[in-house]
């Protein structure tokens, strides 16, 4: 079955460049085109499309807000990929917060735009691994969030699970990490599911968010 695409952006132009380079790929199929946050819902509902590529700023409601509302009112929500202009962008930090999956910079080449849609649609690995840290050092260390910290300590990681948080925050992959650890990918798998499950994160993007805003984690 191809991966289904809903494509949100303001600008129409985006939106047809997005469906001509996704369209071409015959595991992928755009299901259907908004051009603001406000007609997600109802479109997400109505195609139930696996991935949502979303523009993060739109004028009536934009990708933070519009993340938040098909998370909370959607059952089985779809993944979520934020569209950017500027990667290191608070607004990017907080749509990754409000629950989207991954990041995709508006002057992605084209290969780039097919391996964001299938990597988040796969839900393994985290898009732009430092781009993603150098934001949560940057806007998650400022916060000093002690909520975090409470839900953290309250998770009570085992010392591998707490081993395995520290090198999903630092970008690797399942495979990456079993390699460091010499263990098979399904013990590590096990283990990242053990973590999200017990910080009540929906993926490892959440979950890095929260090793940086606990303090768990320190950027840099």
């Amino acid at each position: 079955m191809p991966v289904t695409v809903l494509l949100v952006d303001d600008e129409p132009l985006v939106r047809a460049g997005l469906r001509a380079v996704l369209s071409a790929q015959p595991d992928i199929e755009v299901v259907g085109e908004a051009a603001d946050g406000a007609a997600v819902i109802p479109l997400v509902r109505e195609l139930r499309p696996d991935v949502v590529a979303m523009d993060v700023r739109m004028p009536l409601l934009d990708g933070i807000e519009a993340t938040r509302a098909v998370l909370r009112t959607v059952q089985d929500p779809p993944k979520i990929l934020v569209i950017t202009t500027f990667e290191n962008d608070e607004y990017v930090y907080e749509a990754l917060r409000a629950g989207a999956d991954g990041f995709l910079l508006k002057r992605a080449r084209p290969a780039e735009i097919v391996h964001a849609v299938r990597l988040v649609a796969e839900g393994e690995s985290l898009l732009f691994p430092a781009a993603v840290r150098q934001l949560a050092g940057e806007h998650g260390a400022e916060r000093g969030n002690p909520q975090a910290r409470a839900a953290l300590d309250k998770a009570a990681l085992t010392e591998r699970e707490a081993e395995v948080l520290r090198l999903m925050a630092r970008g690797l992959s399942n495979a990456e990490i079993a390699s460091g650890l010499v263990v098979g990918t399904e013990t590590v798998k096990s283990h990242v599911s053990s973590v999200l499950a017990k910080l009540g994160a929906r993926d490892r993007t959440q979950a890095v968010i929260a090793a940086y805003e606990s303090g768990f984690v320190a950027p840099g």
